[in-house]
């Protein structure tokens, strides 16, 4: 019987800081992108967050999901980590973003009237796209997978630049000290 209490004891020892951590999760939204990029507050951070660096980025974006009203997950990524790292203190001025968008997910940057004429329904990544420009991020298409998907000048949203290739924008950011995040 004492084994019980004792096993009985550490079982809870154990398990309550686990109960109280899962118990502690919490969405949190913006405070910079609104509507998007919503990710879990994290407390207790064994590596603090650097809130004096530069955080250079660049973000690959090749794929977009077959349903034309869904957001592209690569694009809202954009929003969780500027929303995430400005929670967590760090200036949006230290937040140096680019996104290079090519492949499938090249028909999510094109402006309202483009992907309405093209699919029958508002483009759900303009309103969210608007609000990265704001907060400085930079938007790159590759010209190869423009020409090849038939995306014409007119059709590409603002403030989207349009760059030789998705290989060639890469390489450039990346030797001007951008890191490359893939998902």
């Amino acid at each position: 019987m004492i084994r019980l209490v004792v096993l009985a004891t550490f079982i809870l020892t154990i398990c309550q800081p686990l109960a109280a951590q899962t118990s502690a999760k919490k969405m949190v939204s913006g405070p910079v992108i609104t509507g998007y990029g919503d990710f879990f507050a994290v407390d207790n951070l064994d590596r603090p967050v650097d809130t004096s660096r530069i955080y250079k980025v660049v973000f690959d974006i090749p794929a977009s999901p077959d349903n034309k009203q869904q957001v592209n997950p690569g694009i809202n990524t954009i929003a969780r980590f500027i929303n995430m790292h400005t929670h967590a203190g760090v200036p949006l001025k230290n937040l140096q973003v680019a996104a290079v968008v090519h492949g499938s997910a090249i028909k999510d940057i094109v402006h309202q009237e483009a992907y309405r004429q093209r699919y029958g329904t508002d483009n759900p990544n303009y309103p969210l796209i608007q609000q990265l420009h704001e907060a400085g991020v930079q938007f790159f298409i590759c010209g190869q997978t423009a020409v090849n998907r038939d995306i014409l000048d007119h059709e590409i949203a603002e403030p989207v630049q349009v760059a030789l290739s998705a290989m060639t924008v890469l390489i450039s950011l990346q030797a001007d000290d951008y890191q490359l995040i893939r998902f």
